[in-house]
């Protein structure tokens, strides 16, 4: 029944894909989705190539641990400027270890 409805569909708008793609939702996990857009741009010439990022409005899911490595004189200002981690050697030593 679901395959029906997505066989060989082409979408116009996004929040009809993304209706679509939530009533055939079946998996007990998060799904992923790929998008492939037809951008009608040609990169052989330099103004109509596309390099960008996009940020995703939730994140990626994962979260960012800031690391510093340095001696202990500079500790407190490491911590100071936003450091959530860090060490000297030890530091070396637990990052080897996984």
């Amino acid at each position: 029944e679901n395959l029906k409805k997505i066989k060989n569909v082409v979408h116009s708008s996004l929040e009809e894909a993304i209706n679509l793609l939530q009533e055939t939702a079946t998996a007990k996990f998060i799904e992923s989705v790929e998008l492939h857009a037809n951008l009608n741009i040609d990169p052989k010439y330099a103004d109509q190539q596309l390099r960008t990022t996009v940020t995703l409005p939730h994140g990626v899911g994962k979260s960012t641990c800031i690391a510093v490595l340095t001696n202990e004189a500079n500790f407190n200002e490491a911590k100071e400027g936003g450091a959530d981690i860090v060490g000297s050697q030890d530091l070396i030593d637990e990052i080897s270890q996984g």
